[in-house]
């Protein structure tokens, strides 16, 4: 949370600016040469529509929360809308746009690496936090330390439960293990600090993933061949969109986005109220994302586009389905920069230290067994995503390599969701023994 407030305040200035950063990523983006053109040789566009915001929070011209006094003297917090529109009505609308033209027996003839290299990202979460905890204990012990609700590893579980599956997995923990609520902020601010640090460096891998598959020998020609199927498919019935081609479009998208709004508005309490009435407390939070409004959300609206993608419904990826779903993805990339205060990674230096390293742990194991299985950079990245971002970014990643792969995001986060509570509970345990608790 930013202590002042920002310049501006207004979320239809601030779509605006957002969109004016779009458009200029785009625009420079499309040079053939000169300082821009290698510029985004080394640069993806969608990695500076993720940071041009984040510079722009840092520069104190917008927030994503700040702090307001009233007249009267009381300090009211506010917050923009931007990234719950986005997440909650643009993400949904993008799934279905790019997977109308799904072929989805050629996403599950991507192999058995794909979830190789998901669960390798769960198991360097489960084993990072621990090993982190070890590591910086030897170089600052209390920060690593604390007693009761305070205990620095009981806020960290609330980590793990974000980095193996969502937000609901992550209140879950919170439950759990009875963190101090009034320190939460600070947990909340290294997940979102080191995330963000991590997805940039996947996005900016995206530009190299060339050269990484060559290091890698990953074989890709199952990736290479469902892009080629979605390719010829669009070119086989590519046509000038007319506006009624448009609206159609526009009807499906958000025709699924309401639908699907609506049956979670039912099935998230309905599943709340069996998980709540399990007398194991592990079982009921194990299944604790069954309560999410936010994964019914997503698994309707991609459930809804695949059953779509074996009708004629598919043929409007000739009019452009994936490209308008690109948009939106874009728009909430632009909506997740602007959570990101670059300044603020200095402000809690010794959780952040902690969360790097764990990170770190996650990623070089992925570096590991995707060398050894010879497993390409976009099972890396999406397995990773995946876990650390959930359905809200994985499928952001997912789409960079190709409109036609988001949908394997969304499908591997929903793993997430459903192993997340119980691989955080076995990563908590691990580091309350690293922290050394009674």
């Amino acid at each position: 949370m930013t202590a002042t407030t920002p310049l501006f305040t207004n979320d239809t200035i601030v779509f605006g600016l957002l969109m004016l950063a779009i458009a200029f990523i785009f625009y420079t983006e499309s040079k053939t040469s000169g300082f821009w053109f290698k510029f985004y040789k080394i640069v993806p566009g969608l990695f500076m529509a993720y940071m041009l915001p984040a510079v722009f929070t840092t520069l104190g011209w917008i927030a994503p929360e700040w702090e307001h006094l009233t007249d009267s003297g009381v300090v009211v917090t506010e917050s923009s809308n931007l990234y719950y529109v986005s997440s909650r009505y643009l993400l949904p609308a993008a799934l279905v746009l790019m997977t109308l033209s799904i072929d989805l027996k050629a996403v599950f003839n991507l192999g058995w690496k794909a979830l190789i290299m998901f669960f390798t990202g769960t198991l360097g979460i489960v084993i990072g936090g621990p090993i982190a905890i070890l590591l910086i204990a030897m170089v600052s012990p209390e920060t690593v330390g604390g007693v009761g609700p305070d205990a620095v590893w009981r806020g960290l579980s609330t980590l793990a439960g974000s980095w193996i599956g969502g937000g609901a997995n992550q209140t879950a923990m919170l439950e759990i293990y009875g963190y101090n609520p009034k320190l939460y902020g600070g947990m909340v601010f290294v997940d979102i600090v080191v995330a963000n640090i991590w997805m940039a460096l996947i996005l900016i891998g995206i530009g190299k993933r060339k050269r990484i598959n060559t290091w890698l020998k990953a074989d890709t020609t199952a990736i290479e061949n469902l892009k080629e199927k979605v390719s010829s498919f669009t070119e086989s019935v590519r046509r000038n969109p007319s506006l009624t081609d448009l609206m159609i479009m526009v009807g499906i998208a958000f025709g699924t986005v309401s639908f699907s709004h609506w049956c979670a508005g039912y099935l998230a309490p309905f599943f709340n109220g069996l998980v709540l009435g399990i007398e194991s407390e592990t079982s009921k939070n194990i299944f604790t994302f069954l309560g999410s409004s936010f994964f019914w959300m997503i698994s309707i609206s991609t459930l809804v586009a695949v059953g779509l993608s074996f009708t004629k419904a598919k043929n409007y990826e000739g009019a452009g389905a994936s490209k308008f779903g690109s948009v939106f993805i874009y728009i909430l990339v632009a909506t997740i920069g602007m959570k990101m205060d670059l300044k603020l990674i200095f402000d809690n230096t010794g959780l952040i230290a902690i969360g790097i390293v764990w990170m770190s742990i996650h990623a070089l194991l992925l570096i590991l067994v995707a060398k050894l299985i010879k497993a390409p950079y976009f099972f890396l990245a999406v397995g990773s995503q995946a876990n650390v971002g959930g359905a809200a970014s994985a499928p952001i990643v997912a789409s960079a390599f190709h409109p036609s792969l988001a949908t394997v995001g969304v499908l591997l986060a929903v793993f997430g969701y459903a192993i997340g509570t119980i691989a955080a509970i076995g990563c908590t345990i691990l580091m309350a023994l690293a922290s050394g608790a009674s």
